[in-house]
């Protein structure tokens, strides 16, 4: 009887989402040697999870082109207007080390995170709407890529086609894959799985993008604190404040979800791999750093949803 309960008891934890995301930071930061052999795992992993978000959204939510617009333009607003704001107006005022200086430009340069969309759906935020916003964020950073560089660094940091993959491969692609699903009826046989294949998928991408960057993390802590210091604010407390502006003014819970994910997180892994084709090591730790901190948030934002 004994050994039952301890089964389910460790079987409740590996059907638990805040447990696997915190796993998966954990087994990163300690245990980081198999990173490099899940590397080439992390795009197929990421496209997945993208494919069973949006399988849920209905293509009618295309059939109104004004609210298209609006939604494309308010993720625009929240990943640039406000939250590269943010990160340039902090990054200004605490970071002296130009190689710093360099990587939270870059942050705050690219798109919103692509997984804003699946952290939408699971924290039972506006899944179109999250989808739409994460879109015209990238469409925009075509433009603004190369102009927020060029403003604060005076060079070039994004081949304009890089980021049309990145929308064919982690937006384009698992939708026309997700509506493939749906007319062959496969949805349906995939949809009681959904939540464990989407949790696992996500413990990949953490474990890995965690693992790879772990000894930035060992070697100079206290010299990162100013890192830590702006991807703390750039999560948590601005978190705080987008969600109680939308309270303030009566904003729909699930649109307030995905507005504060719109606004809190950006493509780190593309800033990442900027940060080291163009410049050093070093410029890549804010990327690095949050990061982390993005997972620890959203653990949080889950924790807080199911709470």
């Amino acid at each position: 009887m004994n050994g039952e309960l301890m089964f389910r008891k460790i079987w409740r934890h590996l059907n638990n989402r805040d447990f696997i995301l915190f796993l998966g930071l954990i087994l990163g930061l300690f245990f980081d040697s198999g990173a490099e052999w899940t590397r080439p795992l992390v795009l197929p992993a990421l496209g997945w999870v993208m494919t069973l978000s949006v399988m849920g959204i209905s293509g009618r939510t295309f059939e109104k082109p004004g609210s298209v617009l609006l939604q494309a333009a308010m993720g625009t607003v929240m990943s640039y207007g406000i939250l590269s704001a943010v990160i340039l107006i902090m990054a200004a005022f605490l970071v002296n080390d130009r190689d710093l200086w360099s990587g939270f430009v870059i942050v705050a340069a690219v798109p919103p995170a692509v997984a804003v969309i699946p952290f939408a759906d699971f924290l039972k935020g506006d899944r179109p709407y999250a989808l739409i916003g994460t879109a015209g964020g990238y469409l925009a950073g075509l433009l603004l890529m190369p102009l927020i560089a060029f403003l604060f660094l005076e060079t070039e940091i994004a081949d304009p086609l890089s980021i049309l993959i990145i929308i064919l491969e982690l937006i384009i692609g698992p939708f026309v894959l997700s509506r493939i699903l749906i007319k062959t009826h496969l949805d349906e046989k995939i949809s009681p799985y959904k939540g464990p294949m989407t949790n696992w998928s996500f413990f990949l991408v953490v474990y890995t993008v965690v693992g790879l960057n772990q000894e930035h993390f060992v070697q100079d802590p206290i010299g990162l604190l100013p890192v830590f210091l702006i991807a703390l604010c750039s999560t948590f407390v601005l978190g705080f404040m987008i969600e109680k502006i939308c309270r303030f003014f009566r904003v729909d819970s699930a649109v307030t979800t995905s507005t504060v994910l719109l606004g809190t997180l950006k493509n780190y892994g593309l800033a990442a791999g900027v940060s080291l084709a163009l410049f050093s090591r070093e410029t890549a730790l804010p990327a690095t750093v949050s990061t982390i901190f993005m997972i620890i948030y959203v653990i949080w934002l889950n924790y807080k949803t199911r709470n």
